[in-house]
């Protein structure tokens, strides 16, 4: 059974990556969600443990302190996290698991597990994005200016990535980065036995 692998999907504020990546649990065998944990507090509509992990801060310095976190990482004045156990326990069932996260959380993913999959989605243009920013909840001029500042420093991270998909429609890019995960399964560094029994032992069997 091969080991599973990390598949980190990041992009701006109302590019549409949270609901990408739950559709692609929903539709995909053998892949996960990994719940992150955060100090900002719930929004409406969403639960512990299936949206986020809340806690307070000083729980999550715990976390920080006692090598709990994969990575973390401090976002518009509040901390978010990876819990290490919950994905070590998937990868090692041979399930591959989607971390929905930002850029930096993504680049502390890459360094600590190397083999990871990154990748960035875009809206088709920054109109889009700020359209979409407007339309998900209300904000002042000075809030929306903000977060279009903050989108930019995140698209500027998108050479990092091993792949970027344009969230033109939502079923698009979905079956985009389905495409990705099917490849990366495919891939030979991550399918040892089954090369080795082909190689050394003559066929699968």
């Amino acid at each position: 059974m091969r080991r599973g692998f990390v598949l980190v999907i990041s992009g701006p504020s109302g590019a549409g990556k949270t609901s990408i990546a739950r559709a692609l649990v929903d539709s995909i065998a053998g892949l996960a969600f990994s719940v992150s944990a955060t100090t900002r507090p719930p929004r409406p509509g969403e639960r512990e443990g299936v949206d986020y992990l809340f806690c307070d801060r000083a729980r999550f310095q715990e976390m920080i302190e006692h090598g709990e976190l994969l990575e973390w990482a401090s976002y518009s004045g509040n901390l978010y996290g990876t819990p290490r156990g919950p994905l070590e326990e998937i990868l090692s069932q041979g399930r591959d698991i989607i971390l929905d996260i930002e850029t930096r959380g993504a680049l502390n993913v890459r360094r600590a597990l190397p083999e990871s999959v990154l990748v960035f989605v875009v809206p088709p243009a920054l109109v889009d994005l700020e359209q979409r920013i407007a339309a998900r909840c209300a904000v002042s001029t000075d809030e929306l200016s903000s977060r279009m500042a903050q989108a930019r420093i995140e698209l500027a991270a998108m050479r990092n990535y091993d792949y970027v998909v344009v969230n033109r429609s939502l079923d698009e890019a979905i079956g985009q980065i389905a495409a990705i995960i099917t490849a990366e399964r495919c891939r030979l560094t991550r399918q040892p036995a089954l090369v080795s029994s082909w190689t050394e032992g003559g066929g699968a069997g």
